[in-house]
């Protein structure tokens, strides 16, 4: 049984827990109410002196997975051109990244031996670590140009070299 002063502390913390809430509750309302009266000044304005130009443009097979580095990141965005005949070497990279085949066709070998063809307006991901090996070809007689935006980890390789993989009859 509870003596009459533990009844009374425990009285009073009662009301001063109810009175906190319903202080808080107030501010947070006063607060929410007052924002309505502040001018902001990222309403929806007209922007002005700003140009932009669409330099490629592709549409994925399917849905695009994107994996950010974890800690801080290198965004890198560039453009290649394989000449007909040149290849990427077999290669892989530290973070994903994303590409877009402007022109030309890409012929890419990937880690299992599978072949994935991307013509001009497609796009793809080719993803991070040792495990994703693959080497970029054109077998076309246009030049493949690429945009492709890296997302790699601060401080990394855009490419690391990687030992080709046997792709043949029987493998």
């Amino acid at each position: 049984m509870r003596t009459t002063a533990q009844q009374g502390r425990r009285g009073r913390r009662g009301r001063r827990g109810r009175r906190g809430r319903l202080g808080k509750a107030l501010v947070i309302a006063g607060s929410v109410a007052a924002l309505a009266f502040v001018p902001t000044a990222a309403g929806a304005t007209p922007g002005s002196g700003v140009s932009a130009t669409v330099v490629a443009e592709g549409t994925s097979v399917g849905k695009l997975k994107v994996k950010a580095p974890k800690g801080r990141a290198d965004v890198t965005f560039r453009t290649i051109t394989i000449a007909p005949g040149g290849s990427t070497g077999w290669h892989t990279h530290s973070g994903q990244l994303i590409a877009v085949v402007k022109s030309g066709t890409l012929t890419r070998t990937l880690d299992d031996c599978s072949v994935e063809v991307s013509p001009a307006g497609t796009s793809f991901i080719e993803p991070s670590g040792r495990k994703h090996r693959h080497i970029g070809r054109n077998l076309g007689t246009e030049p493949v140009e690429l945009w492709v935006t890296y997302l790699l980890p601060h401080g990394s390789e855009l490419s690391d070299d990687a030992d080709a993989v046997e792709c043949g009859p029987g493998k």
